[in-house]
Order: C-alpha cells, then structure tokens, then sequence
C-alpha cells in the first residue's frame, strides 16, 4: 500500500513544498534545507516501511506463522498439534516371560524407543524419543541401549497412534479461512470434525447423525498417515469424545444425551494388472520398485481426500482411476507404453464403499 512512499519521492514533495513556500530558497544536495529534509524523510520512508509490515501481518492471507496463530486465537482455533507428537508403537519381546521396566530405552534404526506400558506378556508400547511423523516409518529390530539380561529378541511390529509434525503453516491458514465456512456450536457436526481432528493421530474424520436413530452419532476416523487405525487409537478417540462407561452423559467433548460410536476406515486391496512396453533391456524386475512407489503415492494422494467425500448431502467413496494409474506408470523410466489395465479384474474404475480407503495389492505387468 504504501511501497511507493520510498526516500526519493517524499524528499521531491518537501523540496517542492519548500519552493512553493519561497521559491528563491536553496534546495541543492548539500545546502541546509536539503540536509534537513533529507534526515527526515529517511524516518519518514521507514515509517512506510513498518506500516506496510504492519498491515501485511494484520491480515490472515499475508500474516506470517506467529501472527497468523494469534488472528486465529480470535476464533477459538489453534495449531493441530502445536508442537510434534510422539509415536506410541507396539513391540514383541522374547521370551515373553522377561519383565521389561517401564521407562527401558531401545534403539532401532537411527531413533529411540523407551518402553511405557505393558500390554500382555512379551508385548509392551513403546513412545518413540522423537517428535513427528519420523517415528511412524520404522518398524523392524531393536537393540536395547543398555544391556537388559535374559532379552533375546525384540522388535517393533505396529504403529497404534502416528506421531504428528506441527501442522504446516499453509494448512493451518487455510483451515482458519474455512472456519468462516462453517460454524462448529452445540454438537454440530462442524464441531465434531474440529474436536475429533484435534486429536493426536487423528488424520481425518466423517460424521454420521442419527445414524443408529435420535442421540446417536457415528464418526469413523482415519488415521494421521492416512491409513487404517489402530485399535488403541479408536479407543483414545472414544475415550476423548464419549467414554463408553459414561456414554451420552458428556463426559468427554460430545453434548450431553449424545451417544457417539468412534469407528475406524477399513482398507480395501487394489489389485493392478497392465500390459507394459519396456523400453531396450527394461524389465518388470528391473521397474516393480518404481511401480510400487508410483502407486503408494498415488493412493496416498487419493487417501487424503476420503474426508472430503463425506458432506451434509452426500456421501461418496473414492475413486481408484485407470487413467490416474497409467499416467504415473508412463513417468517410469523403463517404461514406454502402456494399455489394458485393470482394477481387481475389472476394466474400469473402482469406487470404495464410503468408509474404505486404498491399499496397494499385487501388480502385473
């Protein structure tokens, strides 16, 4: 707004109004009414400066991280997490009959582990050191970092609930913009999509009313990697919403004479087979890697939206698209052409039920 206000244009207005007040005045570099124009207007062109600043972090399009959270407190609406979360894993200890003490640190890959509760015997969970989602892609052998008599094995084998990155800033301002949208009051639904989705692990949320007749409320969740939740994050989501012990009496975030169920997504295998052209001495050996991490990010691209297909009005299942997986398949070095694909045996695209998400299953080609 004010970028135009630079140190040459304000000095050219006060010369000029020094003029106009005694035309014979000295205005030349040097003489005094330049000089003390000039340390004036040098303030004044930072002055413009700060207020351009100041306007850029005043509004949420523009406002940098810091500013942006602080117009959005304005709105009740925060940082989901504010700081990175912890990976809670499940891992297998032999021989089960060794008692492991809560707080025992492993290390697997370049992370570690500390045990901080035992689930049953030879299973315990275990919170990965390090925030994020780093702690959500190792799951193998562990090697305990202090000598523990007796342990003969021991390795991660599940993650239950996904650590979480700090929401980026770019995601958090667009969900502020959103929340203009969509009011969240008194148990609606937009406040059961905010609640639920604040909950760590939590990637995703779909809300059914009155689903099981008046009071009751379903919502079925996906987890923050996208995929299948674990048992236990199911069970931390309805203990957090409604504790089933206690359940319509608003005991957690639900209203009072609200019955919430807490579900899950379930997974449905997506099975492609194709008949590829390889390029001179290319295989299917030498491109499956490739394949298979082409198609991962695919359905994890299409996995992310599953929320989105559920609205007041409708609800839909993703779409698994022959297209979309032929035009990621041509990008494969090795690969010259393609055709005849199919989705589980069928030539056409696959829609999931509306509470599924894709896995990848077997690839031919």
């Amino acid at each position: 707004m004010y970028e135009d206000q630079t140190f040459e244009v304000i000095m050219a207005r006060k010369l000029a109004k020094a003029k106009e007040i005694d035309p014979t005045v000295d205005t030349r570099v040097g003489s005094l009414i330049y000089l003390t124009s000039a340390i004036d207007a040098a303030e004044q062109a930072q002055l413009y400066i700060e207020l351009d600043t100041v306007l850029d972090l005043a509004f949420a399009d523009t406002a940098p991280r810091e500013y942006l959270i602080r117009r959005a407190a304005e709105r009740g609406i925060y940082p989901t997490p504010a700081e990175p979360t912890k990976t809670i894993l499940k891992g297998l200890f032999t021989p089960d009959t060794l008692e492991i003490t809560i707080g025992t640190r492993f290390r697997g890959a370049t992370l570690n582990y500390a045990i901080t509760e035992e689930i049953s015997a030879g299973l315990y969970k275990l919170e990965c050191e390090t925030g994020g989602v780093v702690g959500n892609q190792y799951l193998g052998d562990l090697v305990p970092v202090l000598n523990v008599p007796g342990l003969a094995t021991c390795q991660l084998t599940e993650v239950l609930i996904p650590g979480e990155d700090v929401e980026d800033t770019e995601v958090f301002r667009a969900r502020y913009k959103a929340s203009f949208n969509s009011y969240s009051f008194g148990g609606n639904v937009a406040e059961y999509i905010e609640k639920v989705n604040a909950i760590t692990g939590v990637g995703g949320v779909k809300v059914y009313p009155v689903w099981a007749g008046g009071g009751t409320v379903k919502c079925t969740i996906i987890n923050s990697s996208y995929g299948v939740p674990s048992a236990e994050l199911i069970a931390a989501v309805q203990l957090a919403v409604d504790p089933v012990p206690l359940a319509g009496l608003g005991a957690g975030t639900a209203p009072i004479d609200h019955t919430v169920t807490i579900t899950g997504v379930t997974d449905t295998d997506i099975d492609i087979a194709t008949t590829i052209t390889y390029e001179d001495g290319w295989n299917f050996a030498a491109v499956e890697p490739s394949i298979n991490a082409a198609i991962d990010a695919y359905l994890l691209e299409l996995n992310q939206t599953w929320q989105s297909t559920k609205t007041l009005s409708a609800n839909t299942g993703l779409i698994v698209r022959i297209s979309q997986i032929e035009t990621r398949l041509l990008n494969i070095t090795g690969i010259l052409d393609i055709g005849g694909t199919t989705i589980n045996d069928v030539a056409a695209n696959l829609t999931l039920g509306v509470d599924s998400i894709a896995v990848r299953g077997t690839i031919s080609g």
